[in-house]
């Protein structure tokens, strides 16, 4: 017999079907409660209201475990690539040896993006932000697309996850590229995904590219790491706005502008920009880890703890081991860099960061990466994005193939009652 909850309103008592997931999660299904009681619920934040049912990615803020589709992301960081682990999230499997070639074809066969995107991008200043760049390249797409607007078979809408897949990071590479004021490069069909990724960021046509093998495996890592992340922002509004059966290309730009923000794919970001501003102050650690634990400061320790994770997050373990890899092997001496990994040592001894749980988290570790291979700040959220492409185009495709309804949220209005306007003229 399903479980009930009870909700008593104004005298009335209302049965609410108690819903369980498959690792102990718990909801109560309010589908029915307006219709019902004439009630909806307020809940700020959505912190609390589970707007989907969803078979790809399991996260436990306690026990700081994350899970795509099942496997945990400890082995699939250490036994897998980036490829393996979107098909994983886009298909539910992890592929065969078999499957994992044709993947890697099929992403290579729709590599080429349009010539006529760079023009586009060319209409852009240099100085415009790369992640407002991406996410116009990203929605252009679907003119040169036109068939995955809506998809109507299996096959439309595979070819439609790939084609995006492969174009993603040349458009990340050619955004780059603009910045820098360099030619825009090409896909080179020899390399694996994240070789491809860094021989279009970095290549000049004057010389040849090495690719440096510990470098390739941080960015796939990396990458890995940001596959998804359950309902987070950016993965929810592509989910609202594909509700609508807005196309792949459409959605996923609507994720990239939700990634833009500060407080979600800029927090990598805003770690260097803080280690910056220590530095520039002399670099005195102490001062600046007193300034953290004053309630009366609005100063506030970037990279350092998270809101769902309340341990340390699984992520970080794994990131941090790459962070010392890639500093070893390209032997930097790079002030900010070692102001880093001295702030990494002093919060983790220090018994108030230790008391509250405030451990290094996968954007302090990440900014370090990518600051050590030569990416620019700026560029930080568009690499997140492309590792979080393949979590929203799987959500995108669960969302399509379960038939969900048009996401339509309420509100509790607090506004004027009803008043007539009044003669001005």
């Amino acid at each position: 017999m399903d479980q009930i909850a009870t909700i008593s309103i104004e005298g009335k008592t209302y049965s609410l079907p108690i819903i369980k997931g498959s690792l102990g999660d718990k909801a109560l299904d309010i589908t029915h409660l307006r219709t019902d009681t004439g009630y909806i619920t307020l809940d700020s934040g959505f912190k609390n209201t589970g707007a989907i049912r969803s078979t790809i990615t399991f996260l436990d803020g306690e026990k700081g475990e994350l899970l795509y589709r099942g496997y945990p992301i400890e082995q699939l960081a250490e036994k897998s690539t980036f490829l393996d682990v979107s098909y994983l999230l886009i298909n539910g499997e992890l592929p065969t040896v078999e499957q994992s070639k044709k993947f890697q074809t099929d992403i290579k066969k729709f590599q080429l993006v349009n010539e006529e995107l760079f023009k586009i991008l060319d209409g852009f200043p240099r100085s415009a932000h790369p992640m407002g760049i991406l996410c116009s390249l990203t929605c252009a797409l679907t003119a040169f697309n036109p068939d995955a607007i809506g998809v109507h078979s299996g096959e439309e809408l595979q070819e439609s996850l790939l084609k995006l897949l492969a174009k993603f990071p040349v458009l990340a590479a050619w955004t780059h590229r603009k910045r820098q004021g360099l030619i825009h490069t090409y896909p080179d069909n020899q390399l694996d995904y994240p070789s491809n990724i860094l021989k279009m960021l970095f290549s000049l046509p004057t010389e040849s590219y090495e690719i440096n093998p510990v470098i390739s495996r941080a960015l796939d890592k990396l990458l890995i790491l940001h596959a998804d992340h359950e309902q987070n922002c950016s993965t929810s509004t592509v989910h609202l706005v594909g509700s609508a059966h807005a196309g792949l290309f459409a959605s996923v730009s609507s994720g990239v502008s939700a990634l833009w923000g500060r407080l979600h794919g800029g927090a990598n970001e805003a770690v260097i920009e803080m280690l910056e501003n220590i530095l520039k102050d002399g670099g005195n650690l102490k001062k600046w880890i007193e300034k953290a634990k004053d309630k009366n400061d609005p100063f506030r320790m970037m990279g350092f703890g998270h809101r769902i994770y309340r341990n340390f997050d699984p992520r970080a373990r794994i990131i941090k081991k790459t962070t010392e890899e890639v500093l070893n092997q390209l032997g930097i001496h790079d002030p900010l860099l070692d102001l880093a990994m001295k702030l990494e040592d002093t919060a983790l001894k220090d018994s108030y960061f230790i008391e509250r749980r405030l451990y290094p988290n996968v954007d302090f570790y990440s900014g370090i990466i990518y600051r050590a291979i030569g990416i620019p700040n700026e560029m930080f959220t568009v690499m997140f994005a492309i590792g979080r492409l393949p979590g929203w185009m799987a959500h995108w495709k669960e969302m399509r193939i379960d038939g969900e309804p048009i996401g339509r949220p309420r509100q509790v209005y607090t506004g004027h009652t009803k008043r007539d306007v009044k003669d001005y003229v």
